[in-house]
């Protein structure tokens, strides 16, 4: 019986579980973004969250924590080096999970799942359009398209 265990088996003993959230881990620590089943995905965030967490305060207690969960001593420096360092002033949800279909051979249904601060398109392209404010319409642009030509015209006659 299951009764009251909330967290996803992912059809795994616990050996083997572990096993796969701590490979899932390291490869997202060490590639900031990563293609996955959804399933997967949504049993990572909660496995990795509290580990970034413990990386935005960097003592020996919290290195040693997270080390004994991961057991990879470059994912271990990678975490609190780069990426506390970056998501300090963030209070939570540091990772994004964004579904990206269904697989071919057997249906399963993928994601990918990245850092949320790590993510340029996300951030950077967000402000341009919120500083946008001037409108245009399709028309407006058939006047400086005409003139151009002729401007040009005129250059080429004088060589």
């Amino acid at each position: 019986m299951r009764h009251g265990k909330k967290f996803n088996h992912l059809g795994r003993k616990s050996a083997h579980r572990k096993a796969t959230l701590r490979n899932l881990t390291i490869a997202l620590i060490t590639h900031k973004r990563i293609n996955t089943t959804l399933a997967k995905a949504k049993a990572l965030r909660v496995f990795a969250e509290p580990l970034v967490t413990k990386a935005k305060t960097n003592d020996m207690h919290n290195r040693r924590v997270v080390f004994s969960y991961l057991q990879n001593k470059e994912a271990t420096t990678e975490l609190f080096d780069v990426i506390g360092a970056k998501v300090g002033a963030r209070p939570g949800g540091y990772l994004r999970v964004i579904k990206t279909g269904f697989r071919l051979g057997d249906g399963a249904e993928t994601a990918m799942i990245e850092f949320v601060d790590f993510n340029d398109v996300y951030t950077k392209g967000g402000d341009k359009k919120a500083g946008k404010t001037r409108r245009s319409r399709r028309g407006g642009g058939s006047n400086k398209a005409a003139a151009a030509p002729v401007a040009a015209a005129p250059a080429a006659e004088e060589e």
